[in-house]
């Protein structure tokens, strides 16, 4: 079942643990609640491929300070058994642990393909034993190649072995032209009996479609997940029980090409030349019969194929679909083939295959033209109003063989036209009629970052049609992307903060695919960097604690024997323009060892971290061997800085601050990493190295007269003050000087990709709020203001919002961070693991005078609301079960505040921890809590 929404708990803070008193006063206690079941991150997932997966729970209680002291887990094969309280797979048995997330199950080995029932019983701090669960399940993947019970990839053409091009290099000239065939594939099947389960496992390369009986099967968008497929791939996991019927049926899939195969026809872009293969298919189906028989219908030469409707498909191009080429009921039982129709071919596919686990792509938000514009004659421009990624959905009536084409577009050039100049182009979508009546497509396997759609060959109705064209009835953008769940909301009294961190969320939307993009349009590439730098922006708002094991499964698969770690994962491509600058640069492939630690941080994963640990290692010591007495030049240091000249590599911060500066912390981080999976050599090595890079980056950075590093860029003395690069006595002149160059700059920003995270946290922890308050205040200079000014409505890739450059990018909306752990006040503490440590310490700045924020944390809903009033400051703050948090208050002292309408003494289940400098600090455990603070004189 879905988590609670996350607007209604924002509006609703009071209610978002049902049954935590509010009042403050003393009730008798009942017993705790179970809900919220998860395993590996998902309600009831299909297609589990841990062999030990790690289950969730969230609690409730109807008192405060409530935690958890036992659980009970039960698995148990069948339903029934279950439900009579047996385990017969696993029973836990009463064990003595707060453990509520990352339960690691410890029964016999699990098998393939079934499925498992489970529940969970607590006990609270109080010993009063909750009533059981209800009941999730989780059903399991393919696990080894003999789980594919014989299947084999089957294709309608194999692409010869001398246009195989895995690694394609950036500017090579074509060696052949042409297109491909994008096939159908079907086959007959018989159900013989009644079906207790019916599942499907598919991986089509590059992306497919799966049918059963004339429908289309689930709801994704582009599947399965872009990977490194020389390598490995993923298969995607149906449940379609309620698709089959006795008797007979039929499978069908429709294959496109994906980032498998960018196929070289002229006249459509290509950002680059990627080509793994021809589509293909592997594919089984489980029939899992009520008297516990089974059958499986496998992928093999059994299989026709046939050209399909879809006659150009690339993820870098667009597509084309004939109407006129549809086989009405190719994918239903009965069908009569034409002789277009023939044997698969037989090919081989990637070696290794893993279950898609993070959430699929889907289309989410839809958009109806709010304008419609005819710059010139037939050439109709369609504004949608908000630029996002997606694609189109097409209604129209006209005649056999009519064709329309749709141009999508993030920016409009002279004359009121679409340009693709800098997203890339020539993109679009090409749609021939079949002539029947209305007419309803949209494009199944690719997508685009756009505003605008230019419709050539059709006129929209309404409109004098003097040459009888095809009639467009609707247009309307979709918006897709990955389906991570929402966990996050904020708002606050600044309208400038509010379009600013809608403008951010709009980027990060639109750049949530199989990967973090860096554009939904250009590149589509997983460019590491905005991994390590943005994570925390969009932890706090989407739950992709899934999606980042893929991430982090796709630098494992990229690193190179040399340890190097790219700067695109899954690497599609070798840029060799400016010789290895956009492969090896320290402040992107450190993700490798920084997003693992992450990870574990926010979502208390330490299975993942063990698992990253060698790849880790295997970084650490390449970056070693680049090293210059410990100092690394390469890559591309503080991208897109504001310097004098067109924003690319680092202008004001020379190369060798950053990426030291991030070859230390990956040290420092990696010593954690060691000492906390027990391997306290590994961890000693790793301090003593970044000791001595600490010692080598202040003798050649660091000026002791003036206290700057470097240049003294905002970068330069960022990075240096976070890394923990700065002598502590020197560190409060640093950030002085930070300070400085912001404020004589009248509060303007100077820093790019890199270093702008770095500056927004060194000002935040050093209780400078109101300097990153002034500078995103302004619509004047390049910023976020400024971008909304020039009428952005994402995030673009330059400060400036130059239209020379993506207009929908991802790397600078890092101060959502801010938005969320500063101005609204949700932190994880120092130490904390998945937020079982929470500061609530809102900085009230300029002219806010309310903000609230919610986090959907492991552990449960995390809220903070404060306003200013005339009687003082008010917070409200909700803490989950599991969780332990210090609220922070602007107070005079302890008489100065009240929670509920009492004074704190009389709540013994509140600890002030101390008043200073005007701040309280009062300890709490989970509950709501209503604060009130006298204003200070």
């Amino acid at each position: 079942m879905p988590r609670p929404s996350l607007v209604a708990s924002l509006l609703r803070p009071a209610a978002v643990s049902a049954g935590l008193l509010l009042s403050g006063l003393v009730a008798v206690a009942g017993a705790p609640t179970v809900s919220q079941l998860r395993c590996g991150y998902r309600s009831s997932p299909l297609g589990v491929q841990q062999s030990a997966p790690n289950l969730s729970w969230e609690l409730q209680a109807d008192h405060r300070n409530a935690r958890q002291s036992a659980y009970r887990v039960l698995v148990a094969d069948d339903e029934k058994l279950l439900a009579r309280n047996q385990g017969n797979v696993w029973d836990s048995q009463k064990t003595a642990s707060a453990a509520s997330i990352q339960v690691p199950y410890a029964g016999p080995a699990l098998q393939a393909t079934k499925t498992y029932y489970w529940k969970v019983m607590v006990w609270d701090d109080r010993q009063q034993a909750s009533a059981w669960s209800p009941a999730a399940r989780w059903q399991m993947g393919l696990l080894t190649a003999a789980d594919w019970r014989g299947a084999r990839w089957i294709a309608y053409d194999q692409l010869p072995a001398e246009h195989v091009n895995v690694l394609p290099v950036d500017g090579k000239k074509d060696t052949y032209l042409g297109g491909n065939v994008l096939p159908l594939l079907r086959k007959d099947f018989t159900v013989k009996k009644k079906l207790r389960r019916a599942t499907a496992y598919v991986c089509g390369l590059g992306q497919f479609e799966l049918r059963l009986n004339g429908q289309k099967v689930g709801d994704h968008f582009l599947d399965p997940a872009w990977t490194k497929y020389d390598q490995h791939a993923q298969y995607v996991t149906f449940d379609v029980t309620e698709q089959l019927r006795t008797g007979a049926n039929a499978v069908g899939v429709m294959l496109g090409n994906g980032f498998y195969y960018v196929p070289p026809v002229k006249g459509r872009f290509r950002k680059l030349k990627a080509a793994f293969g021809l589509p293909k298919l592997l594919c089984r189906l489980v029939l899992d019969y009520q008297d516990g028989a089974q059958e499986n219908v496998v992928s093999d030469a059994s299989w026709q194929t046939a050209p399909g409707p879809v006659t150009f498909s690339s993820i870098y191009g667009g597509e084309d679909y004939d109407a006129r080429r549809e086989q009405p009921g190719w994918d239903a039982p009965r069908f009569r083939a034409t002789n277009a129709w023939k044997p698969v071919v037989l090919v081989d596919g990637p070696a290794q295959l893993d279950a898609q686990q993070a959430e699929p792509l889907k289309v989410h938000e839809q958009f109806k033209p709010q304008h419609i514009s005819q710059p010139q004659p037939g050439k109709f421009v369609y504004d949608f109003g908000q630029n996002a990624s997606g694609i189109v959905e097409l209604q129209v009536q006209g005649r056999a063989g009519d064709t329309v084409r749709l141009a999508p577009a993030e920016l409009l050039g002279a004359g009121g036209l679409v340009t693709q100049k800098n997203s890339g182009g020539p993109y679009y979508f090409t749609y021939v009629l079949r002539g029947a009546g209305v007419e309803t497509w949209r494009p199944r396997f690719s997508y685009y970052g756009f505003r605008y759609a230019q419709l050539e060959g059709g006129v929209p109705a309404g409109e004098t049609n003097p040459k009888n064209r095809p009639v467009v009835l609707a247009l309307t953008m979709l918006h897709t992307r990955n389906a991570a769940p929402e966990v996050g909301a904020f708002s606050c009294s600044n309208e400038l903060l509010n379009k600013t961190n809608t403008l951010i969320d709009w980027s990060v939307r639109s750049n949530m695919a199989s990967v973090f993009t860096d554009c939904p349009h250009r590149e589509k590439l997983g460019w590491q960097e905005q991994n390590h730098l943005m994570g925390s922006s969009i932890r706090y708002r989407y739950d992709i604690a899934a999606l980042s094991r893929k991430v982090i499964q796709d630098l494992q698969v990229s690193q190179l024997a040399s340890g190097l770690v790219p700067e695109i994962a899954p690497e599609f491509v070798k840029f060799e323009w400016g010789g290895d600058m956009f492969r090896d640069s320290p402040e992107w492939g450190s993700s490798a060892i920084l997003l693992p630690w992450y990870v574990y941080q926010w979502y208390g994963d330490r299975q993942q971290l063990a698992q990253s640990y060698p790849m880790m290692q295997r970084y650490a010591a390449y970056l070693a061997t680049k090293a210059n007495g410990h100092i690394l030049t390469q890559g591309l240091g503080d991208w897109y800085d504001l310097g004098p000249k067109p924003p690319g590599v680092s202008q004001l911060t020379p190369m060798g601050v950053t990426g030291t500066a991030i070859y230390y912390y990956d040290l420092t981080t990696l010593g954690a990493v060691a000492r906390l999976l027990g391997k306290s050599e590994d961890a000693g090595q790793y301090e003593r190295l970044a000791a001595e890079v600490r010692a080598a980056f202040n003798a050649k950075f660091f000026n002791p007269a003036t206290k700057q590093y470097a240049t003294g860029s905002q970068a330069a003395n960022a990075v240096a003050v976070y890394m923990g690069l700065v002598a502590p006595e020197h560190k409060a002149a640093v950030i002085e000087n930070l300070v400085r160059d912001i404020q004589s700059r009248h509060n303007a920003l100077t820093a790019g990709d890199i270093g702008y995270r770095y500056v927004l946290r060194v000002l935040e922890d050093a209780g400078r709020s109101d300097v990153i308050f002034a500078m995103n205040s302004r619509t004047d200079v390049p910023g976020y203001g400024y971008q909304l000014a020039q009428g952005a409505t994402a995030l673009t890739e330059s400060w400036a919002a130059l239209p020379t450059v993506s207009n929908n990018h991802l790397m600078l909306g890092h101060l959502q961070e801010w938005l969320y752990g500063a101005l609204a006040g949700i932190r994880p503490a120092a130490g904390s693991v998945a937020f079982d440590q929470i500061d609530i310490r809102p900085e009230p700045v300029g002219d806010v005078t309310a903000a609230r924020a919610t986090h959907l944390s492991p552990y449960g809903l995390i809220g903070s609301e404060w306003q200013k009033t005339a009687t003082g400051f008010e917070l409200t703050a909700t803490i989950p079960v599991g969780a332990t948090a210090t609220v922070y208050l602007p107070a005079a002292s302890a008489a100065a505040i009240t929670e509920s309408g009492q004074a704190l003494g009389q709540h013994p289940e509140l600890k002030l921890l101390g008043v200073e400098g005007g701040r309280a600090r009062i300890a709490v455990g989970s509950g709501t809590y209503r604060f009130v603070a006298q204003p200070l004189e």
